[in-house]
């Protein structure tokens, strides 16, 4: 097929391309190199300009779009800003990019009439907010955002809604209800959203994906949005201590980008269209647990640092339920944490690094999203 990727030039789309390229596709890429991602010179990589038609462009012009579209079979559409953080105070960029990008595309599909195979959302576990977490005196719950007084305090702990008793996390499923608690993550839920409505009018068949914490080669070693294990290996190779933040206890799912681009293709041709799909590991892993594999990986000890930190309004655990994405995708993660990281650090070692945490941490505060419990 003829296979149009917006955002192709970023880490998840570079390895789709070469994935793609390898089952016999042809690959057109809509990307604007967000210097942010690609760097203060952004370019096309030699190997995508090889692989690919690599069209300079952005998801927000309809012309762009509507030529990108030209011969299209079907559509990976994975433009997107990233950064649960960094959405909070750049708000119009995030929605902009993400929402308004996901309906210029959607319209420049209707006016040039293009009858799909498919169109692949890149969307994200964000949208659930809080994941699943159990009770033993109330079951199951579906916690809202945690106490900014408990945190303050040095408490953590996700308590129930009802006695307020600590909570155990749970595995989170595709029919979780959605309850965004960052700006990125209502832009992503509208993406959804969009995408839904245009399914069931146009009866465009919609195949939707929601990551978990992707990490891999390729990923941006300079952009500090993008999540800790970038950010981890920076502090690492300079020899630095880790800070963990609510004391390295919050729950997340890490999923190897390998795993992602396996989901990727199997979205392609999947038996049902308009189904959602979680694409992560399916096992739970803390910010400590990251940091110490993370360093297993690099062969060094990893010095990890409790200064009682936190984020205001991130979530304290969410991870995959795969039961519909092994029984509708046919998705198998093949990768586990301590290999993925071992296939991370061969290729970072190799590249250049940026250590921008503390100006992330500067943003943050500046913002009134970044906060210390108070120690007695």
């Amino acid at each position: 097929m003829n296979i149009l990727i917006t955002g192709g030039a970023g880490f998840i789309g570079t390895h789709t391309t070469r994935a793609l390229v390898a089952q016999g596709h042809q690959v057109r890429i809509l990307d604007s190199l967000d210097p942010q991602i690609h760097g203060a010179d952004p370019k096309f990589s030699a190997e995508l300009l090889q692989l690919a038609e690599c069209r300079l462009g952005s998801v927000l012009s309809l012309s762009d779009c509507m030529q990108a579209l030209d011969g299209i079979d079907a559509v990976y559409h994975m433009a997107a800003r990233t950064g649960v953080g960094q959405s909070m105070y750049e708000i119009a960029d995030y929605v902009s990019t993400n929402v308004l990008g996901t309906a210029v595309l959607l319209e420049a599909l209707l006016k040039k009439k293009v009858e799909l195979h498919r169109l692949v959302l890149s969307s994200s576990r964000a949208i659930y907010g809080e994941g699943l977490y159990n009770c033993s005196s109330h079951g199951v719950q579906h916690p809202e955002i945690r106490s900014v007084t408990a945190m303050n305090q040095g408490d953590f702990s996700m308590p129930c809604p009802h006695c307020q008793a600590p909570m155990q996390a749970l595995p989170t499923t595709e029919d979780c209800p959605s309850a965004p608690l960052s700006v990125y993550a209502r832009t992503k839920k509208e993406q959804e959203d969009y995408c839904d409505y245009f399914a069931k009018t146009y009866r465009l068949p919609v195949t939707t994906l929601r990551y978990f914490n992707v990490y891999g080669s390729g990923q941006s070693l300079k952009n500090p949005y993008t999540g800790v294990v970038s950010i981890f290996f920076s502090l690492l190779r300079e020899g630095k201590a880790l800070s963990m933040y609510e004391s390295g206890l919050p729950i997340r799912d890490f999923v190897h980008v390998r795993d992602v681009v396996q989901a990727n293709l199997l979205a392609l041709n999947a038996g049902a269209a308009n189904q959602k799909f979680n694409v992560g590991s399916g096992v739970p892993a803390t910010i400590a647990d990251i940091a110490r594999t993370q360093a297993q990986a690099m062969k060094l000890e990893a010095q990890l640092e409790d200064r009682g930190e936190f984020r205001v309004g991130d979530i304290f655990a969410c991870y995959a339920d795969l039961e519909r994405s092994r029984r509708d995708l046919g998705f198998k993660p093949q990768m586990d944490l301590l290999h993925g990281m071992q296939e991370f650090v061969a290729w970072a070692s190799g590249e250049a690094s940026e250590n921008l945490y503390d100006k992330t941490v500067s943003e943050l505060r500046a913002h009134g999203l970044f906060g210390q419990a108070r120690r007695s």
